[in-house]
């Protein structure tokens, strides 16, 4: 006898179509035109525009403190993932449901919500203020606004793989003489990577692209404080699209490099893995 699987979605001609045309309309579409704009220039004004002093200045406070918050949500997420995970305590779920509260809050909201607790007349700001640490109009404020907003990223990759961890590999780490440090790194840790590296891959994303939430606190003042997004914006406000253009560009050309990379290693962790 013949067994015959129904399946809920359509079949593949159908079903691929759909995507594809979702996929070329949402994301395709909209990329093809920003390349095209960008293409309008000439190869030298192209590169004058993007290799200018105030656009260099505006890449290295981008990545520099899109790295720094990367750096501190691989940290504290997994710390939070683990306590989310592994313990039990009053108030858990409240936790667990504040860590999607970025995804939530629209970005203009967190923004003015950091720039009043961070001023130098915050709840956290003041304090801050008579250590001489100084938050808002810095970059450190905007390193604060991009872990905000890109931390839950890091959290929600690694939780699931800690769920489904197996207790028995910690039990025959101990049993073998193993400490909570050399289980955690030799056992624990390489079974994360391919999660934690997606993770990072993807706050760091949501660090580079992030807006609403980083002009309210950052001042926004050329070469120091002026994200990669403002100046995009700004020159689209003078209706230079060209030139808008060319400096999103960048901005796409950086996410996709860093997105490939990423992807080759997270597959080699987790070829590593399952070979391990």
């Amino acid at each position: 006898m013949r067994i015959v699987r129904r399946r809920v979605l359509p079949g593949l001609p159908l079903a691929l179509g759909v995507t594809l045309v979702y996929v070329g309309i949402i994301v395709v579409l909209p990329l093809s035109a920003l390349v095209f704009k960008a293409a309008s220039l000439g190869p030298e004004d192209y590169w004058r525009i993007v290799s200018s002093e105030r656009a260099f200045a505006s890449y290295r406070v981008t990545v520099l403190c899109a790295l720094a918050a990367t750096v501190f949500n691989l940290v504290f997420g997994l710390a939070l993932a683990w306590v989310l995970v592994r313990y039990r305590f009053p108030g858990r779920r409240l936790v667990d449901a504040l860590v999607d509260l970025p995804f939530a809050l629209p970005t203009a909201v967190a923004g003015i919500a950091l720039t009043t607790l961070f001023a130098a007349n915050g709840w956290f700001g003041a304090p801050l203020a008579l250590l001489g640490i100084k938050v808002a109009y810095t970059p450190l404020g905007i390193i604060v606004a991009m872990s905000f907003t890109s931390i839950p990223f890091i959290v929600r990759t690694v939780q699931p793989v800690l769920e489904e961890l197996d207790p028995a590999l910690e039990e025959a780490g101990q049993t073998l003489g193993a400490g909570d440090l050399s289980i955690f790194v030799r056992v624990i840790l390489p079974l994360l990577s391919p999660a934690l590296l997606a993770g990072v891959s993807l706050s760091f994303a949501r660090s580079l692209g992030e807006f609403g939430a980083i002009i309210f606190i950052a001042g926004n003042q050329p070469f120091e404080t002026e994200i990669t997004a403002l100046l995009a914006f700004i020159r689209l406000e003078e209706y230079d699209y060209p030139a808008s253009a060319a400096i999103a560009s960048v901005m796409l050309l950086t996410a996709f490099v860093m997105l490939a990379v990423t992807n080759l290693m997270q597959a080699r962790a987790l070829r590593y893995t399952v070979r391990g």
